[in-house]
C-alpha cells in the first residue's frame, strides 16, 4: 500500500490521504473544487466547480500513474440535484470517451459549502 499525495491538488482537509495505492487500484479521496493555488474556492457555478473538482482529481491520479482514462467508478456528491445536467456537461467533456461506472447523490451538506465533492477509483 502507497500513500499518493501531491501539491497539484488541494491538500486534505482532516486525517486522510489524498489518495490511496493498493492491490493495482487507486483509491481517491473525495476531492472538491479548491484552487490549490490560491487554497480556496474560487469557482461559484455548479459547473466550473465540477471542472475544478474532477481536474484536481486529474493531479491526484497523474501523481498516482494514472489517470482520468484509467478511472473505473466514481461517486459524485451534489449539494443540489438542480446542478446534475451542468454537473454532467463537464463529467462528460473531461472524461471523454471514458465513461467510468457512476453513482451520483445529493448530499445535505458538502465541505466549505461547495457544490460538489467526487471520488473516484481507478487502476493504476
Amino acid at each position: 500500500m502507497d500513500i499518493i499525495s501531491t501539491d497539484q491538488a488541494p491538500q486534505a482537509l482532516g486525517p486522510y490521504s489524498q489518495a490511496i495505492r493498493a492491490n493495482g487500484f487507486i483509491f481517491c479521496s473525495g476531492q472538491i473544487p479548491i484552487d490549490p493555488a490560491a487554497g480556496a474556492v474560487v469557482a461559484t457555478t455548479a459547473a466550473d466547480q465540477a471542472r475544478q473538482a474532477i481536474t484536481n482529481l486529474q493531479k491526484v491520479l497523474e501523481a498516482a500513474g494514472s489517470g482520468l482514462g484509467k478511472v473505473v467508478k466514481t461517486t459524485v456528491f451534489l449539494g443540489d440535484m438542480s446542478d446534475f445536467a451542468a454537473v454532467n456537461a463537464v463529467y462528460a467533456e473531461l472524461f471523454g470517451d471514458t465513461k467510468p461506472a457512476r453513482s451520483c447523490v445529493q448530499a445535505a451538506r458538502l465541505p466549505k459549502d461547495v457544490k460538489i465533492e467526487i471520488e473516484a477509483i481507478a487502476v493504476a
